[in-house]
């Protein structure tokens, strides 16, 4: 990092708190505003603040080390950008239509009180888990690798470049969004997405050129790395029972053995989740100031969200073609340990290739973007979650707090979201194999979530006691895995080598986490619909425009009305772009 680096990102960050603070002045004191930035927001914001919320740390440390020690094996889940026009198409108008602040208070309006009770907590949870977690652990990976030289004495403790890149991440992205609300996280987040595509970009180019174009990098890292498609029995499991049992339980981060079973029929589950139903994400949607807006900005984030394939992944396999091939020494040395790629190093490929490829000034940006990102990540986060506790639960305490009450709730929640983020900076520090970990903790977390929104929708005779019962045994199933996986997955003391073989609890942490996923997904949808059956129907009055079986003909042409055949090309260009890079990467 040089001067003109330096005078970069500072330009970065006055524009960026520049802008949050014309923001934070616009803001007003009312539920709608701080939450749902009074429901103005554009598609283009829209669109920009759901792909920003998406692209954070998990994309820029893990996807590239994916990308740097698997090749393409995580991309199934980048072209998932077909998830956004499900939103689009399916889900948009029913939440349109239900005026709704969050996916629970959804919930509520479709099943029962108690679901929205369940799902705000199951959230808030997994939030702390994975997005928190991987945010604040990313911000660390980024600072150590960029300004390893970096060390401030405090007393007792000296803190390294990773706790004070955790630490100044958590704290500056928790002020803007504690005075700014939504708005200010949406509008910033626009500003991030430009930056972030920008550097990105950058990186994958000025990366080609060292190396010497894409035919180097295909000869250099092999058809196997641009293989999609896994086989059903991972290399050197023959004899073993699998499908079923995954490889070394640490190595398993690491050696892309995702086999095309799994990521054709665990993966969706996954996305759909995340994409149609998550607070998270659909909040920016929720913002939109009607239907239309709401479809186009999420189209145009399915645009965005095509990408991260070309920014994020192959960057961490130029990393790798660089350091194979001796080109770059520096590299080498980083990611190599004995001949073979070190798993720890692998997850800094991003910040390394800044390092090591780019120039002067350039390198500044790039670190702009890194920082964006990880930034628009953790805001999100911190909005989703101070939203789904104020709205859900607070208010079911206090139904009569005034709307100045509730934003005040709002602040305080988002500070103390920050403070358990910054509790948690110990704790992530020996996490390893970041991106995979987090699509583990939501392949466990995701199924029974799926299940109550798009029977809900689809099937109107589903009703709250199958939605209740569906929600608690998925969720028990899931923290039974995550409670016995997290030990073996950290290291712990004791834990190094898993469980006793053939036990009980070394059958359950070495069934593949998909198809574990898989497993939690058929048992919720037979307790969604065996409970349902043998429960009273729902009222359809009451659920009336919030499934299908209960839309009415002025619902329908409120719908019709809100898109054109611009619409309906737009989504079908994201479809054949995602057909061709399935047709291209298939080794």
């Amino acid at each position: 990092m040089v001067f003109l680096d330096w005078v970069t990102i500072g330009g970065y960050f006055l524009v960026l708190f520049g802008l949050a603070w014309w923001v934070i002045l616009k803001s007003k004191s009312t539920t709608d505003d701080y939450f749902l930035a009074g429901r103005d927001l554009g598609w283009f914001i829209v669109g920009a603040s759901i792909f920003a919320s998406n692209i954070g740390s998990e994309h820029l440390v893990g996807l590239a080390g994916s990308g740097c020690t698997d090749g393409v094996a995580m991309a199934h889940y980048e072209l998932h950008a077909w998830c956004l026009l499900v939103l689009a198409w399916v889900f948009v108008p029913f939440y349109a239509r239900s005026r709704v602040f969050t996916m629970p208070e959804f919930l509520e309006k479709r099943y029962d009180e108690t679901s929205r009770w369940i799902l705000s907590i199951i959230s808030l949870v997994a939030y702390v888990l994975t997005k928190i977690a991987v945010g604040i652990f990313a911000g660390g990976v980024v600072f150590r690798t960029l300004l390893p030289e970096i060390n401030l004495n405090i007393g007792f403790m000296t803190l390294d470049s990773f706790w004070i890149g955790s630490i100044l991440v958590i704290v500056l992205t928790g002020l803007y969004t504690i005075l700014g609300g939504l708005r200010a996280v949406a509008y910033t987040e626009a500003l991030q997405t430009i930056i972030l595509v920008l550097g990105s970009v950058c990186v994958t180019w000025f990366g080609l050129k060292a190396l010497g174009g894409w035919d180097v990098l295909y000869e250099t890292c092999g058809s196997n790395m641009f293989n999609l498609w896994k086989p059903l029995v991972p290399a050197g499991m023959e004899g073993t029972w699998s499908p079923v049992r995954e490889p070394d339980r640490i190595a398993w981060y690491f050696n892309g053995n995702y086999p095309w079973l799994g990521m054709l029929f665990c993966a969706p589950i996954i996305g759909l989740w995340y994409w149609c139903t998550d607070q998270y994400i659909v909040q920016r949607a929720l913002g939109a100031p009607n239907e239309r807006e709401a479809r186009r900005g999420s189209i145009f984030a399915a645009f965005l969200k095509l990408l991260p394939v070309f920014i994020f992944i192959i960057p961490g396999m130029i990393c790798f073609a660089l350091a194979k091939t001796g080109q770059s020494p520096a590299l080498a040395q980083a990611i190599f340990k004995d001949g073979q790629i070190d798993p720890e190093m692998s997850q800094a490929a991003f910040p390394l290739l800044i390092r090591d490829v780019l120039p002067a000034g350039i390198r500044g940006i790039v670190v702009a973007g890194l920082l964006a990102a990880l930034m628009s990540s953790l805001s999100g986060v911190f909005n989703a979650s101070s939203t789904l506790f104020t709205m859900d639960l607070y208010t079911k305490f206090k139904p009569n707090a005034t709307q100045q009450q509730l934003v005040w709730v709002g602040h305080m929640a988002t500070a103390a979201m920050v403070v358990i983020g910054l509790m948690w900076v110990p704790v992530i520090q020996g996490a390893r194999g970041l991106y995979q970990y987090l699509q583990g903790v939501q392949g466990y977390l995701a199924p029974p979530i799926f299940v109550v929104f798009f029977l809900g929708v689809f099937m109107k005779r589903v009703n709250a006691a199958g939605c209740v019962t569906t929600l608690i045994v998925g969720f028990i199933l899931g923290v039974f895995r995550l409670a016995i996986d997290t030990p073996v997955t950290l290291g712990l003391a004791g834990y190094e080598n898993g469980y006793t073989e053939g036990s009980f609890l070394w059958i359950v942490n070495n069934i593949y986490f998909q198809y574990y996923s898989l497993l939690i997904f058929l048992v919720c949808v037979a307790v969604m619909i065996g409970v349902s059956w043998m429960t009273s129907e729902p009222d359809g009055v009451k659920i009336s425009g919030l499934t299908y079986g209960t839309i009415t003909d002025e619902h329908r042409r409120e719908s019709r009305s809100s898109w054109d055949w611009r619409d309906v090309a737009a989504s079908v260009l994201v479809l054949v772009a995602i057909l061709c890079a399935y047709l291209y990467f298939t080794g």
